[in-house]
């Protein structure tokens, strides 16, 4: 029996969460049973109450307030151990229109992907400001460069994904998952596409995005965390490219200088010496730390083939296997 299992991460969202669950879908094509699971992430406010009203079939209490990205891991491993085929992601705050949900699971149904992200249509939202949308083009392309995948809208948080993709992954980062989860999707090898999905009027303004540059700053400093942890030796040896290239070019003038220049002065140039060799030694440094880091890179890429087993056995790695693990047993979350 395929199981679709539609996840919303929640922090207060008393006043919006009504409305996200009153347009979810209780049947898609492709699945037998469409359940809803809510993540209640500490809220203050009776989000867990509205959900059980509105008709959740699950709902994750965290006990406290843990953040986004810890709210979505806590999300697939509920819906993991409920034994769902597909998962789809989206915001309590109803920003994405559910009636797409059909055409972003699409791509999984038919084999073609294991992660789907739905691209909004941001240049004509106009609830968003033209600084916004360029930096969620500078983002979605920045994203594009560095993981190598197609991925129109990186930001968005409303997505598909397979059973053994959710099984696969991990967010390190406490502040969100979005784009952490592209480039290590992409490092393991997964099929990700977008899809065109449309958009609803804002309810209320964005909790994550609250100052646009702390936004830019951390989401930079994220990318920069899961480069060094997926490509660690050509992080490096994009920090050594230039002390080498100045030690190269330095110690080429040192020589041309001694050559044509020794015997009329007598001046060695030792300070044009000790700077090119303190360059070269500085990248040489580098490029052994990049070695050590790939090294570690290839251990961890192991232990998470090892965690993706132990994973797989919990939860129950065939589609309509829950597993014996109760959702929140395995999240850590607290009573449902």
């Amino acid at each position: 029996m395929a199981r679709l299992i539609v996840q919303i991460p929640c922090y207060n969202e008393e006043s919006c969460l009504g409305e996200t669950l009153g347009q979810l879908p209780r049947k898609v094509e492709g699945f037998d049973s469409v359940e809803w699971l809510v993540v209640d992430d500490g809220s203050e406010d009776s989000t867990a109450l509205v959900a059980r009203q509105c008709g959740a079939d699950h709902v994750l209490e965290l006990g406290y307030h843990r953040g986004l990205a810890a709210a979505f891991m806590a999300g697939l491993d509920g819906c993991l151990a409920r034994g769902a085929d597909v998962i789809v992601n989206l915001d309590g705050d109803n920003q994405y229109c559910a009636g797409d949900i059909p055409a972003l699971v699409a791509p999984v149904l038919r084999g073609e992907a294991d992660i789907v992200i739905g691209a909004r249509p941001v240049r004509s939202v106009r609830s968003f400001s033209r600084t916004k949308k360029l930096l969620q083009g500078l983002g979605s392309w920045v994203v594009r460069s560095l993981s190598g995948a197609d991925v129109a809208d990186a930001p968005s948080g409303f997505r598909a994904m397979s059973r053994d993709a959710a099984l696969r992954l991990k967010v390190f980062s406490g502040y969100t998952y979005t784009l952490e989860t592209i480039v290590q999707a992409a490092a393991c090898g997964m099929r990700i596409v977008s899809v065109p999905v449309r958009v609803n009027p804002p309810l209320r303004e964005s909790r994550l995005i609250r100052s646009t540059a702390r936004y830019v700053v951390r989401s930079l400093a994220t990318l920069v965390r899961v480069y060094f942890l997926y490509r660690p030796f050509l992080v490096f040896a994009l920090l050594a490219a230039a002390p080498l290239a100045a030690g190269v070019f330095l110690t080429g003038r040192w020589l041309w200088l001694n050559w044509y220049e020794y015997p009329v002065t007598g001046r060695l140039h030792i300070p044009s010496l000790i700077v090119a060799v303190l360059n070269l030694a500085l990248g040489a440094g580098l490029l052994l730390a990049g070695v050590m880091a790939e090294l570690q890179a290839t251990n961890r890429r192991l232990m998470e083939e090892v965690r993706y087993l132990l994973r797989k056995r919990e939860f129950g790695g065939e589609p309509g296997s829950p597993g014996t693990g109760g959702g929140s047993k395995a999240s850590g979350a607290g009573v449902e």
